[in-house]
């Protein structure tokens, strides 16, 4: 297993939520509520709290998720999955680099993940879910990647780490970055009905929720997110959601749009929600852990 000083590459794009203290990551557990059950809201522990546990994809039959193995004192990071039906977890890698942000590709039949090779070269690689199949990188030249999401036509935006930071736009055919934004934050989204990439970005001091347009290649502002909002999630086609401390708050994708309160979750989270997932009736979130 790798020390963790090679990973700093990553961590320097997480840095609101990844900041290293001596050898080990931050703690933060994963829970995951079942919103519309006949007995209201039904909240499971999905992992521990003795070590990182982040960045969830939920999916129709599992919540992948990047978990932190610790041992004699050297930690790296590797993909799990927490079945829905068995309620079992299971690791999805087991390499001696270290794999983030969990991503199910388009043809359902392969998870995407951000592998630190060896060289501590952060690009895009892609494990098909049939295990006798072997991993293979999906882009040679494009990096350091800190995150990405999927679109409709193996297409794909991407956080590449710079000065600044740049949401970079291209395809599996193309190959080749195309910057797009740049000063943007960490989420990444597509809206499979309006066929465009939500994500943040600052400008003149403030977070915006921005989409983009594969089609037209236009970025264009929606509205301002408060500035404490580092992650949102895409309740609906119109509507997104995004915690403030351990309550989670709604509105709709239009400039102006009331803001209000969806989810109270102070009773399964004490301190602070960092990263959520969504899907199905179904909300992962991560809880920080105080140290």
């Amino acid at each position: 297993m790798k020390l963790i000083k090679p990973l700093l590459g990553l961590i320097a794009i997480n840095a609101l939520t990844l900041d290293i203290a001596q050898a080990s990551m931050p703690k933060s557990h994963i829970l995951l509520a079942d919103l519309n059950t006949p007995h209201g809201i039904r909240v499971s522990i999905v992992s521990d709290k003795t070590s990182y546990n982040n960045q969830p994809h939920l999916t129709d039959t599992g919540l992948y998720y990047t978990r932190e193995i610790i041992s004699n004192d050297q930690s790296q990071t590797d993909i799990a999955l927490y079945s829905l039906s068995s309620k079992q977890t299971s690791m999805v890698t087991n390499t001696p680099q270290s794999e983030y942000s969990p991503t199910l590709t388009p043809d359902g039949q392969h998870l995407s993940v951000i592998v630190v090779e060896d060289d501590g070269k952060q690009k895009l690689w892609q494990y098909p879910l049939a295990p006798e199949l072997a991993a293979s990188r999906i882009f040679d030249w494009i990096e350091p990647v800190g995150y990405h999401a999927w679109g409709s036509n193996n297409d794909l935006v991407m956080f590449i780490l710079g000065e600044p930071h740049t949401l970079q736009y291209t395809s599996v055919a193309a190959a080749k970055g195309e910057v797009v934004a740049s000063d943007i934050g960490r989420t990444l989204i597509y809206n499979k009905a309006q066929a465009e990439f939500l994500f943040s970005h600052s400008k003149h001091g403030q977070h915006h929720l921005a989409r983009f347009d594969p089609q037209t290649k236009q970025v264009t502002d929606i509205l301002r997110l408060p500035n404490q909002v580092q992650d949102f999630i895409l309740k609906d086609e119109n509507t997104i959601a995004y915690a403030i401390k351990n309550r989670v708050y709604q509105r709709k994708l239009t400039r102006g749009s009331a803001i209000s309160q969806w989810l109270d979750l102070s009773n399964y989270c004490k301190t602070n929600i960092t990263r959520m997932s969504y899907n199905n009736d179904k909300l992962a979130f991560v809880c920080h852990v105080t140290q």
